[in-house]
């Protein structure tokens, strides 16, 4: 390809043209992934309850146990196959409300949200902000990406990685869930992309930074335990973590770990004093670990002259 077309390609124009559709196709994944991750999980519980049947694992000679088991897992298996089919492609989008199907002239990001004045075209039910504001904040952060780092590998490996970011921390924000599907994907590209050279990470820093980024928030998780006897922190956590180390080296994850720390506390006060809401109920923490990536990302020498100067 030639130079001057791969300027033009990744280009902060061109970037945040392609944002634009990539946070498009984000929305699909932030509301599908959870629904195809439960309904796996439903059906490899219904398989091990059966499996649990059949081989006797029950506590004592108790076949009525046995047999409420299978059932159980016969039931549960079933109702998952009967559920329609779904995986980020098909099928295509609908309204929630009425079950409208999408056309392609109502699937333009941000423009057609606003063309349809955010409503359905045929219920008139109202299309939830969040999809412009997904596929804005996409783009923007592409071209600023493309902005800082210029026609090379790394805007490519860091706009993949913001993708992922930003599908993670809304997933996270709507189901406290963090699938390994996103967070460990940031672990090899972060590592692969160091390897290769292709950001500006030597292959032992994206390492450590793996390494200490999972262990760091994982022996935090466990003394919170150990305190309280309850699970303060999530394993996606210390995934997520890891693959911002492996990305960003292990020089960032003071500066991670410090902002994502100091902007949670404040919502979570501010949450738990103005809003009421419940201490036990928890507050997923992947939004501010990917705000303290991506802060990291942008300003992160200047981070990180904070609390190790030369």
């Amino acid at each position: 390809m030639a130079p001057e077309t791969l300027a033009w390609l990744l280009s902060p124009p061109a970037l945040a043209l392609l944002g634009l559709m990539i946070g498009s196709f984000l929305n699909v994944v932030i509301h599908r992934m959870p629904i195809m991750l439960e309904r796996a999980w439903a059906g490899d519980a219904a398989r091990y309850l059966q499996d649990a049947a059949s081989m006797g694992r029950v506590l004592g000679p108790r076949p009525d146990l046995t047999k409420q088991l299978a059932a159980t897992g016969q039931a549960l298996e079933a109702e998952v196959d009967a559920l329609p089919a779904l995986s980020l492609s098909k099928p295509r989008s609908r309204c929630p409300h009425c079950g409208h199907a999408i056309a392609w002239h109502e699937n333009f990001p941000v423009l057609s949200w606003l063309r349809l004045g955010g409503k359905c075209s045929a219920c008139k039910a109202p299309i939830s902000a969040r999809y412009p504001v997904v596929e804005l904040l996409t783009g923007t952060l592409f071209a600023a990406v493309g902005w800082h780092f210029g026609p090379t590998a790394a805007t490519v490996v860091y706009c993949l990685a913001t993708a992922v970011l930003i599908a993670a921390a809304l997933i996270d924000l709507d189901t406290t869930l963090l699938p390994d599907d996103l967070t460990l994907p940031l672990v090899g590209l972060g590592v692969v992309a160091a390897w290769q050279r292709w950001i500006p990470v030597s292959l032992p820093d994206a390492a450590l930074g793996a390494v200490f980024g999972y262990f760091a928030l994982w022996a935090v998780a466990r003394i919170y335990r150990a305190v309280r006897h309850v699970d303060g922190m999530a394993e996606g956590d210390f995934k997520l973590l890891a693959g911002l180390g492996a990305l960003l080296g292990w020089q960032a994850l003071p500066s991670i770990i410090l902002l994502s720390s100091a902007v949670g506390a404040v919502v979570g006060i501010f949450l738990i004093v103005a809003r009421g809401h419940e201490r036990s109920v928890p507050i997923p923490f992947g939004p501010y670990l990917a705000g303290g990536g991506l802060a990291a990302l942008f300003f992160g020498a200047k981070l990180i002259a904070l609390w190790m100067p030369h």
